[in-house]
């Protein structure tokens, strides 16, 4: 039987194809917006935080802008004001209708704030409804608890987003995007001996740096939100200054990367370390020199770093619904969690 994450796994070719055609025309909308603020604000939660985490690096790697990550109980919970004259405000919520992401838009605006959302509810839905700018993305009706197409048109939008903000990158590497994830999707690499590696395990290490470090982070979470392990999600440089101990022969490391980049090399150095100590370490791409030095790994897109992540989450989910399955776990339906949360 198919699951309906696997289903919409295969469905993100078309997904992110129908959402760059509809937002690379706004380009011109978000340079506008953004010529009147100087750095960014992010506001999201779960997923779509560690969409915005991928935007952050984007943006301050290669459009040269401060970025910050909001934390909206200041907001919320605490009511404090903050001088936000200058920022641009980017909220991010895949149903558009979590009411703490609305109100922390709102809240961004009131305190002098351009606003952006990025959200696959529509142009009437109240975070598109609330903002300056909307960037809807177009990957159809999610099904299953566990977002894939959301996310992945997500990172979409926050690649537009950039090319707006006048990143020094090239814009047509995006028309490579959706073919690069169909070929991921056909061809992911050694799943089985991932799925073998982690099926009694009890935890796991996820790491990545700098653009893969929002990978990192979204894979954790899809093992922990479907599969039930305790997954770390770190950036390798947190991950060697102390939390390396827990990795042993029963919690394995998997470490992702693109296929170039200066945090290659680190993630190379990292998969050595692993496995010399005698704990298992899993590669999602990084290129042959990744998979070389890894106990058994993952393809990664043919794509380059500012891009890799739309397809560096692929493998992962890929995982994450045929490991749920040889658990015995429905990943469509994780036990307490529904498709749109409410925070206070």
């Amino acid at each position: 039987m198919t699951t309906k994450m696997r289903s919409e796994i295969a469905e993100q070719p078309a997904a992110l194809r129908a959402t760059l055609d509809a937002l690379l025309p706004q380009v011109e909308e978000v340079r506008r917006l953004g010529a009147r603020t100087r750095q960014l604000l992010f506001i999201a939660r779960g997923t779509s935080d560690n969409a915005a985490v991928y935007g952050r690096y984007l943006i301050e790697a290669h459009a040269g802008r401060l970025c910050a990550l909001a934390a909206p109980s200041i907001a919320t919970t605490y009511r404090r004001r903050l001088d936000l004259d200058g920022v641009l405000a980017v909220a991010v919520s895949q149903s558009g209708r979590t009411e703490e992401i609305v109100e922390t838009l709102d809240w961004a605006k009131e305190c002098g704030a351009r606003t952006v959302a990025i959200t696959n509810g529509g142009p009437e839905s109240p975070l598109a409804l609330s903002a300056d700018l909307a960037l809807c993305t177009v990957a159809g009706e999610e099904k299953a608890v566990p977002a894939t197409k959301t996310y992945t048109t997500q990172l979409a939008a926050m690649a537009v987003l950039a090319l707006g903000l006048d990143a020094d990158v090239n814009a047509a590497d995006l028309d490579r995007v959706p073919d690069a994830v169909e070929k991921l999707i056909e061809n992911p690499g050694d799943l089985d001996a991932l799925v073998d590696g982690l099926a009694d395990k009890p935890g796991v290490v996820v790491s990545g740096r700098g653009l893969a470090f929002s990978t990192a982070l979204e894979l954790a979470l899809k093992l922990k939100e479907a599969c039930y392990l305790h997954a770390m999600g770190l950036s390798y440089a947190d991950l060697l200054h102390g939390p390396i101990a827990v990795v042993d022969e029963d919690t394995p490391a998997i470490l992702v990367a693109a296929q170039d980049g200066p945090t290659l090399p680190g993630t190379i150095a990292l998969a050595e370390r692993v496995t010399g100590a005698g704990a298992a370490s899993f590669g999602v791409g990084g290129g042959s020199r990744l998979a070389a030095a890894s106990t058994a790994s993952l393809h990664g897109p043919d794509l380059p770093e500012w891009v890799a992540p739309l397809g560096l989450i692929v493998p992962g989910q890929l995982l994450t619904e045929a490991l749920a399955r040889r658990l015995g776990i429905d990943p469509d339906a994780p036990r307490g969690l529904n498709k749109v949360t409410q925070t206070d």
